[in-house]
């Protein structure tokens, strides 16, 4: 008997689970993403029809197109089964659009599920669904705003500064708050402090550590030091740290003159979402937030596991809602109540709320069942996956668990005049802490965790001690990628499905570099091109603009507002200033050339300032007769000063002059002092993540991530950052996104002068291979 049903899904992964769990009446396809877009090669939106959208199908994706309409033929039911959000209602109306034709007679409905597992399947298809048209032209409206600021702004940037840039809405937004950022840091000035902390003993030789507080009347505040006329009291240097030594050493007694205990109880976090996903995978384990999605999407579009065979073993992980289904929280509430008794589980369930600018269109990203702990699955899953899996069940369970529950104690201590503060807190139950505990981006530097003695007003200590400490206070921090994410979300800039995207476009880009500690530092390019954006179009750059669309994003998703209206609203101004900026609004920095006293090495020319790839760089007027050129550094003053080399004691193998130590769009290497007539370079070999996992143990070891280096010849290429453990290494550039052919965990990308940019599968016996045209400009996913 033939099937009746076709269900079409984007991915090969989530098409071959749910052929598991679907009988012989389903035929299940994959449509391996979106089929249909707007081209790459123009704008693709008539903006004088009302903002058509000119989709055509994806180069490539024709043989795919063929085959679901193959596949749709004698069928009575068409069920869409895209991922439940946006993206995945536009990858259902265009695939209704393309395969559908107008002889059909049976049913096109749209099937949902937060979880994939045979009941939630099973479920959704008994329960479809019309296709959300306002999901859609939300998802629409989002595309072409952001094709219009990105295919627009992009040839401007190239006619201006430079070829290969890009500007998108959210990206360069993310890059003003880097760049923002880092000139707080350069900007901010120290200011000196110090602290006074007595070491005391109680009756019995007891140690007790105290800090000073108050002198007088004066209170110490060292919370935003700035000047002395704006700061609060504090003590200001040594000759005044000092000062107060001297009295406090003659003061007798030390006496107790206050005692406070409180009892304080610490509430458990809420279950993930994306953001707060991505940022604890990075801050435990230091995965990219690319490289922690990947992981999160196979656990959700199912894991091969013996005998249970293929399952879904987490709920869809791009969310932005805390809850959970009640069935979810009562199977948790059980597990904790059997496996740490009823004193862990609190009398009602906890709730969360969910922020005012959250969708809240799926769950919180949980586990699918309470039957199958980390410790089971990890054998059945690769090493990043049991992390995910791991963070993700650990965090649901402790989610619903009781308050972890502290005894706190201060002392105040005077001397003389002044008074000090011992302070110390004690857990007497460890609740949800038993389980799982937050990670933070700064180490907690509070010393409140001390055991006291039991004092009581009027004792008196004896002073062993006194040590005064010099301070200075710290600029802001930079970025990560966890917390920048964390920044964009508190301020409502993008939506969870976009921030791996717009981490990884801003650093490929060149505007933001990435250190060994993962810190976030904008080039001198992304700092140009965020002054060039800030000065033309000040709405796209700004911070509360961006939000308050995607709030206008939200409400066309609900219902509320018209696609053409938000699309309207939006492009009226901008193409207002897009036009000023290309009539001579916007600095020309490719057409500058700023002369200088500085004369040429070679020539005596006087050198000019230039625009390259990796910034500003002093070069001779005659080129291409003389072809001098150097680094430059400005001073306080403004004068500018020729960069001197580092200079090595090796010796280049080729013509035997210095190597010097140089910096390039990778970081530093070392290069040729005899440049450029000797054009030899040498890699110091600083690995830089891809957040893309190593294959399987099949090609790789399955647990290191791939990272890009560069050869002694200076060639780029990838390999795992567990070498020599694992030697998996490859010439062409990675890309996140299984393959469609083989389902392979990523694809290669190699782009020549005759062929272009070409992505195929990593494995050499499968024969994907797809042609990439190349674009203007990487927008947001």
């Amino acid at each position: 008997m033939a099937a009746k049903n076709l269900v079409v899904v984007e991915s090969p992964a989530k098409a071959k689970t749910l052929s598991r769990y679907l009988g012989r009446d389903y035929v299940v396809k994959a449509s391996v993403g979106h089929i249909a877009d707007l081209p790459k090669s123009k704008l693709g939106v008539d903006v004088d029809a009302d903002f058509a959208p000119q989709y055509e199908v994806i180069h490539g994706k024709g043989k795919v197109v063929a085959e679901l309409k193959k596949a749709l033929k004698g069928k009575e039911h068409l069920l869409l089964a895209p991922d439940p959000d946006r993206e995945g209602e536009a990858i259902a109306y265009h695939i209704k659009e393309r395969i559908v034709p107008k002889s059909f007679k049976g049913t096109v409905r749209r099937v949902l599920f937060n979880q994939i597992t045979k009941k939630a399947v099973a479920e959704a298809v008994k329960n479809p669904v019309d296709l959300d048209t306002d999901k859609f032209e939300a998802q629409q409206a989002r595309r072409v705003i952001d094709r219009l600021v990105g295919y627009q702004i992009s040839p401007l940037l190239w006619e201006k500064v430079r070829r290969g840039l890009s500007a998108g809405r959210v990206q360069s937004v993310a890059v003003r708050l880097i760049v923002e950022r880092e000139r707080a840091i350069r900007e901010f000035a120290s200011v000196e402090y110090w602290n006074l902390t007595a070491l005391l003993k109680a009756e019995g030789d007891v140690p007790v550590t105290a800090k000073l507080v108050q002198v007088g009347d004066d209170k110490i505040d060292t919370r935003n030091l700035k000047s002395d006329a704006e700061s609060g009291f504090f003590v200001k240097n040594e000759g005044e740290a000092q000062a107060i030594v001297a009295r406090c050493e003659k003061a007798d007694p030390w006496k107790v003159v206050a005692v406070k205990k409180s009892k304080r109880q610490r509430k458990a976090t809420a279950p993930f979402i994306t953001s707060t996903l991505q940022q604890e995978a990075y801050r435990k384990h230091g995965f990219q937030p690319r490289r922690a999605m990947s992981a999160a999407q196979r656990l959700y579009e199912g894991i091969e596991l013996g005998d249970r065979g293929l399952t879904g073993l987490i709920t869809y992980m791009r969310t932005d809602s805390p809850r959970a289904a009640p069935e979810a929280v009562d199977a948790v509430r059980e597990l904790i109540g059997q496996q740490y008794g009823d004193k862990y589980l609190p009398v009602k369930p906890n709730v969360y709320k969910t922020k005012k600018s959250a969708q809240d269109a799926h769950e919180a990203i949980r586990p699918t069942t309470m039957d199958f702990a980390p410790s089971e699955a990890k054998k059945f899953l690769k090493s990043d996956e049991a992390k995910i899996y791991a963070l993700i069940w650990n965090r649901f369970v402790a989610s619903q668990m009781a308050p972890a529950q502290f005894d706190q104690t201060s002392i105040d201590i005077s001397a003389d005049d002044c008074v000090f503060r011992a302070t110390g807190q004690v857990m007497r139950f460890d609740g949800f802490l038993r389980v799982y505990q937050e990670s933070t981006d700064a180490p907690d530097s509070s010393d409140d965790t001390a055991m006291l003695p039991d004092l009581k007003e009027n004792d008196v200590l004896g002073l062993d001690k006194l040590d005064p400490t010099q301070h200075f206070t710290q600029p802001p921090p930079r970025f990560t990628q966890a917390s920048l994410i964390r920044e964009l979300e508190e301020n409502g800039i993008g939506r969870p499905s976009t921030y791996a995207a717009i981490m990884s476009t801003i650093i490929d880009r060149d505007y933001v570099r990435q250190d060994e500690q993962k810190r976030l530092t904008p080039t001198q390019l992304g700092e140009l091109v965020t002054d060039l954006l800030v000065e033309s179009f000040p709405d796209i750059l700004n911070v509360e603009f961006t939000a308050e669309l995607e709030d206008r994003l939200d409400s066309v998703e609900g219902g509320k507002s018209n696609w053409l209206e938000i699309t309207r609203k939006f492009y009226e101004p901008f193409i207002k200033d897009l036009r000023t900026a290309k009539n001579g609004g916007m600095r020309d920095v490719k057409g500058e050339v700023q002369e200088t006293e500085v004369p040429c090495e070679k020539c005596g020319k006087k050198l000019v300032i230039k625009w390259g790839r990796n910034g500003e760089f002093l070069a001779c007027p005659t080129y291409p007769e003389c072809k001098f050129t150097c680094n430059f550094t400005r001073t306080d003053e403004g004068s500018i000063e020729i960069e001197q080399p580092e200079v090595t004691e090796e010796k280049c193998e080729k013509c035997g002059c210095e190597m010097q130590y140089k910096y390039g769009k990778f970081g530093k290497f070392l290069g040729c002092s005899n440049y450029p007539e000797c054009k030899t370079v040498k890699s110091l070999n600083q690995p830089v993540p891809t957040g893309i996992a190593c294959p399987p143990k099949d090609q790789g070891c399955g647990e290191g991530e791939i990272v890009r280096k560069v050869s002694r010849r200076g060639k780029i290429f990838y390999s795992c950052n567990r070498y020599p453990d694992c030697t998996f290494a490859i010439w062409d550039k990675p890309v996140a996104g299984a393959c469609p052919e083989c389902d392979a965990p990523f694809i290669v990308e190699k782009t020549t002068k005759r062929a272009g940019t070409v992505r195929k599968c990593v494995k050499e016996a499968c024969e994907y291979s797809e042609s990439v045209a190349e674009g203007l400009a990487v927008e947001e996913g």
